[in-house]
């Protein structure tokens, strides 16, 4: 090959030439800049919050509607309220109600004994049953918090025990209305349904506690059958008779029976009345004099929320920290 072909070409003069500009080679264009550039932190973390809450929300939702576990509860609410209204205690003026107001009373006073448990069945197997069957592993593969899957779970079943019971209460003074003429007693229903959702809130909150700290599924049905148990046992009536027979402090026991939830719930539900030892027990007695019927309703109704917010704060801690699989 000859030194002429290996040589370069010579640069056409009509072909426009760049001249090099060092300013312009140092300068990194807009593409280099984005890649180079540290990444954003996210810009709406609170919508990002409120989107896994709706998901997961929805999810358990779902599971709750397949679960029949809304009718469950309807039905429920629905042959106790039925029951007391075919017995026709309607007609009974007992605690100074008659008619409508009379079987609301009633059914109240039921719902007292029944609510804790039902709530403690709804939520004390949630998480241990989603650790047995994979969806927590499923679930936390996905860029979902622990603590906002627990919180929607406990809403969401909480919601399905509340709304079911304002139904049938609606529906009870809407019966004593259109078929006995009765005036429907709203504020009597309003005060009802304000102390069953805060004594739900109580157990549902102790019910979330025993599903995340309690792994073994025979352990969790014992602790929820010791809690209601204890719930029912420690009124007034039963310490008393526990006072008598054990001869114990008369303070100790007017304490173990006002800081029980399911006594202060009965308690509010009477604060209406005046205080009568018949009516009351010795506790209720106790506490109407010294307090009043109002803050004994008040009392009724914060003190079992607090205690229900109390335990799903120590499970919400609980199971943000601990191992959750």
């Amino acid at each position: 090959m000859s030194a002429i072909s290996m040589a370069a070409p010579a640069p056409d003069p009509t072909t426009p030439t760049i001249a090099a500009d060092p300013e312009r080679q140092t300068e990194p264009g807009p593409d280099v800049e984005a890649a180079s550039a540290p990444p954003r932190p996210s810009a709406r973390p609170r919508g990002r919050a409120w989107i896994e809450l709706r998901a997961a929300a929805r999810l358990d939702a779902a599971e709750v509607l397949r679960s029949r576990w809304v009718w469950f509860c309807l039905a429920v609410y629905t042959v106790l309220a039925v029951a007391l209204m075919t017995v026709g205690v309607r007609e009974s003026a007992i605690l100074g109600f008659t008619g409508t107001s009379r079987v609301l009373l009633s059914f109240a006073h039921a719902l007292v004994l029944v609510l804790p448990l039902i709530a403690l069945i709804a939520l004390a197997p949630a998480v241990q049953r989603a650790r047995d069957d994979g969806s927590l592993e499923l679930l936390f593969s996905q860029p979902l918090s622990p603590g906002r899957w627990l919180l929607a779970v406990a809403v969401v079943r909480y919601l399905a025990l509340v709304l079911p019971l304002a139904l049938v209460m609606v529906a009870v003074g809407l019966w004593g209305q259109l078929g006995h003429g009765d005036p429907v007693p709203w504020i009597f229903i309003g005060r009802a349904l304000a102390v069953a959702a805060a004594l739900l809130l109580a157990f549902a909150g102790i019910g979330t506690a025993i599903s995340v700290f309690v792994r073994n599924p025979a352990r969790v049905i014992t602790y929820v059958i010791l809690v209601w148990a204890l719930g029912v046992a420690l009124l007034d009536f039963g310490l008393i008779g526990a006072m008598l027979r054990w001869r114990l402090d008369p303070h100790a026991v007017f304490t173990l029976a006002a800081i029980n939830p399911v006594e202060a719930a009965r308690l509010a539900l009477l604060s209406e009345l005046q205080p009568d030892l018949g009516t009351f027990g010795p506790v209720g007695f106790y506490l109407a004099n010294r307090v009043g019927g109002q803050a004994l309703f008040v009392l009724g109704v914060a003190w079992p929320a607090a205690v229900g917010l109390g335990a799903f704060g120590l499970a919400y801690l609980g199971f943000r920290r601990a191992d959750r699989i």
